[in-house]
């Protein structure tokens, strides 16, 4: 797995756009704002704390590929994608990931299995489609997962001009999940920022649990110190800390981190693992503008909801 995701051409009903189709402000934007530096501090410090209050659901999603799945299961959960049968089952996945271009279809039918086994997504009770194929339905923890996830990026946003999207979203999640969770998807889908967010990046989000470190070393950077310099301190001292900070043994840790040194993502002040760990002004441009085009992605969608401006099959009672 060691490459960025290319998307392939899809019959999906998802529009295959960028987001320009949405009332938001653009990436530059958003960057420049004076206060986006503190929603990015904001934001890797709350996922990173997230991680650790179901980190088993949290391993799940915890690689570019799967985080990306898990998106398009969801959005095919609230709102089915193309003629692919509706619901979440081991085949609609199957097709999902080779028509979105995010995997093969044994790698979805794995990423099914497991998450079932893990309490990720759990049986719908009595319900079955044909010859026995089972259709689940994200769990209790994973819709809280996925609601915290929320409920962190739109308290971001809030940051950046004094917004009220948490309070939103957080009073009426219920009705507005169904809605805005096809639109993010579509716009994490086919997202260049998001397929190819750069090559540090991708360093540590093609590993089990890098998106953990990557969280974790931006958390520990002093944001009101960030000038045009080309190296950020980081309180990270030790190669062991970092790995059972997030999940990850010692050995897998080093080579990340050996392999982002290489190409000056990163590096230590003094002597290696006993002393203070930098990271490169781009290693932090490339997580930042990651993150500034989610923030887009998932401003222009909660805009749509609230203004009904949504496809009428997605429409629910409670937002109408």
């Amino acid at each position: 797995m060691g490459q960025t995701i290319e998307f392939q051409a899809s019959s999906s009903s998802l529009a295959r756009e960028e987001t320009n189709d949405l009332p938001l402000r653009g990436v530059g934007d958003t960057v420049a704002n004076k206060a986006f530096p503190e929603a990015v501090f904001f934001l890797a410090s709350g996922m990173f704390e997230a991680h650790k209050t179901s980190p088993r659901t949290a391993a799940l999603f915890a690689t570019q590929q799967r985080w990306l799945l898990s998106h398009a299961a969801l959005a095919h959960f609230f709102q089915p994608i193309g003629d692919i049968e509706p619901g979440i089952s081991r085949r609609s996945l199957g097709f999902l990931g080779p028509i979105l271009g995010l995997s093969s279809r044994n790698t979805a039918y794995a990423f099914f299995d497991e998450a079932l086994k893990y309490g990720v997504i759990e049986p719908v009770d009595g319900r079955a489609i044909g010859h026995g194929r089972l259709l689940a339905r994200p769990s209790a923890d994973s819709l809280s997962l996925l609601v915290l996830w929320y409920d962190l990026h739109f308290q971001a946003l809030d940051l950046l001009d004094g917004g009220q999207r948490h309070t939103q979203f957080s009073t009426r999640w219920e009705g507005l999940l169904p809605l805005i969770q096809p639109i993010v998807a579509n716009g994490l889908f086919f997202s260049h920022d998001v397929r190819a967010p750069g090559p540090l990046f991708t360093i540590f989000t093609w590993a089990d649990s890098g998106g953990w470190v990557m969280d974790r070393l931006i958390a520990s950077v002093d944001w009101q110190a960030l000038s045009q310099q080309d190296r950020y301190l980081t309180d990270v001292t030790s190669i062991g800390y970092l790995a059972r900070s997030t999940g990850l043994s010692n050995a897998h840790t080093s080579r990340k981190i050996s392999e982002a040194q290489s190409i000056g993502g990163l590096g230590w002040i003094g002597r290696p693992g006993h002393s203070p760990l930098w990271i490169s002004r781009s290693f932090y441009e490339e997580y930042s503008r990651f993150q500034a085009r989610k923030l887009v992605i998932l401003d222009g969608a909660l805009t749509k909801a609230l203004t009904g401006d949504v496809p009428a099959s997605q429409q629910t009672d409670d937002c109408a």
